[in-house]
């Protein structure tokens, strides 16, 4: 009698061994790792033996390949059009994850009506909630136009027989953890099914010029959920971040076939529903309420500045010294606590150490360093820092305070907010009316900390 073969699959990151495996040696789930049974194992046989037919496509020289220009379309939300890239690409499959209550669902309905107002043919496909529902949020986000179209749907063939029957312009899938296709023998939301809902769904944009939004939810760890293959077969990957207590919302992109990744979307949650944020300078930061243990810096989201608040508070540690961090890297700031031990003789192994970036907002470049350190400073001396000064520089491990990029802009995001001192590493090249204080090596920026 021939050996039974058996085949396991892991749930989050679609990691196959012969043998079940507590955790999986790929993501380090533990676990994930489920049985497939016949019917699944003929399925994925069936899927590589196609997948690998030829196509009798030949290489050619580069020399000879003409450049394909991208046609984008305004989506009638500014924000959105500059994370992606000036628009939306016809045949682009695009991913949107956050957290639940983010904003995923409302942003997408409110792209859709503006589409629609334009008397594009939007369909909109909901697997969690009713059309009933969704007409309720349309309600409130003035969505209510002839062209969308809604259909409470999780089956794939359903959706794809919808499509057929009309000459669709946008499509949202909302969510792909809620499709399934009766071709493919498991549960949704499984490896097996999101690779073959996202394959269907790309031969579908690529066949038909058919731009595709899909809303995916997020795990703890805050990847999106299900296997990194589906990161891997969009165009495009959109990542909400923020407090869903707090009215700003930020959009960036991880990945983009059709543009930079370097962007960043500011929204603001109002009654209506998700709008680009009409003016987001002084949203991060209140110079009337600066105190001991604050301290202002200037970051590049993108091609554009924000000034930031940045808070520390350094206090007496009862046992083993905490140090944690919300919107900044907790391991930078291990290296700079460190840093300003051996520099300055200040005995913070005795403290506890918190950094909080204000707003919600994420740090994701060095040049906060020098402000980091003068809200530590500030907190633990407990002396307030003027609400005129602004701190910028890279800090690194030899206590040398080095340049930053894009330091044009952001002198003219400073200016235009009436800030009047910076403390910041070299003199600048360029004309400005702010004051300037040099502070090459951390050691100096003590002399400098409370101008």
């Amino acid at each position: 009698m021939a050996k039974k073969k058996t085949l396991f699959e892991c749930q989050a990151c679609g990691f196959q061994s012969p043998r079940w495996m507590g955790k999986c040696p790929n993501c380090g789930e533990w676990e994930s790792l489920i049985e497939l049974n016949a019917e699944q194992i003929k399925f994925l046989k069936e899927t590589r033996s196609s997948g690998t037919a030829a196509t009798g496509a030949k290489a050619r020289p580069i020399t000879e390949i003409d450049e394909e220009n991208f046609l984008r379309f305004p989506s009638g939300s500014r924000e959105l059009d500059l994370v992606l890239g000036g628009g939306i690409v016809p045949g682009s499959l695009t991913l949107i994850g956050g957290s639940p209550g983010i904003g995923k669902s409302t942003l997408l309905l409110k792209i859709a009506g503006n589409l629609a107002r334009e008397g594009k043919s939007v369909l909109y496909v909901s697997g969690e909630e009713s059309a009933g529902q969704i007409k309720l949020r349309a309600n409130r986000l003035d969505a209510n136009h002839e062209k969308l179209y809604l259909l409470s749907e999780i089956n794939l063939e359903s959706v794809l027989s919808e499509i057929d029957k009309r000459d669709y312009d946008f499509l949202v899938i909302d969510s792909i953890q809620t499709l399934y296709s009766d071709e493919t023998p498991s549960a949704p939301g499984s490896v097996t099914q999101v690779r073959t809902i996202t394959f269907e769904l790309m031969r579908l944009a690529k066949s038909r010029e058919l731009p595709v939004f899909i809303i995916g939810h997020i795990t703890k760890e805050g990847s999106i959920a299900g296997p990194r293959v589906l990161e891997h077969m969009v165009d495009t990957v959109l990542y909400f971040e923020g407090d869903s207590n707090s009215e700003l919302r930020l959009l960036r992109g991880f990945k983009n076939r059709f543009g930079s990744t370097n962007e960043v979307g500011i929204f603001e949650m109002r009654r209506d529903g998700l709008q680009d944020a009409a003016s987001f300078a002084g949203r991060f930061f209140d110079k009337e309420k600066l105190q001991a243990g604050s301290a202002l810096t200037v970051i590049m989201e993108g091609s554009r500045p924000i000034i930031i608040e940045i808070q520390a508070l350094v206090a007496e540690a009862y046992g083993h010294p905490k140090r944690s961090s919300t919107g900044y890297d907790n391991n930078r700031l291990q290296m700079l606590l460190a840093l300003l031990e051996k520099k300055l003789d200040l005995p913070l192994g005795t403290y506890d150490v918190f950094i909080n970036v204000s707003g919600g907002i994420r740090i994701n470049e060095p040049a906060a360093d020098l402000a980091v350190i003068a809200a530590i400073l500030s907190s633990y001396r407990d002396r307030e820092l003027s609400a005129e000064t602004l701190f910028l520089g890279e800090v690194s491990l030899t206590g040398e305070v080095r340049e930053v990029p894009a330091l044009a802009q952001r002198l003219r995001e400073i200016e235009t907010q009436g800030f009047k001192k910076l403390v910041l590493p070299a003199k600048p090249l360029e004309a400005t009316k702010i004051k300037c204080y040099l502070a090459s090596d951390v050691a100096k920026i003590v002399e400098w900390i409370f101008v």
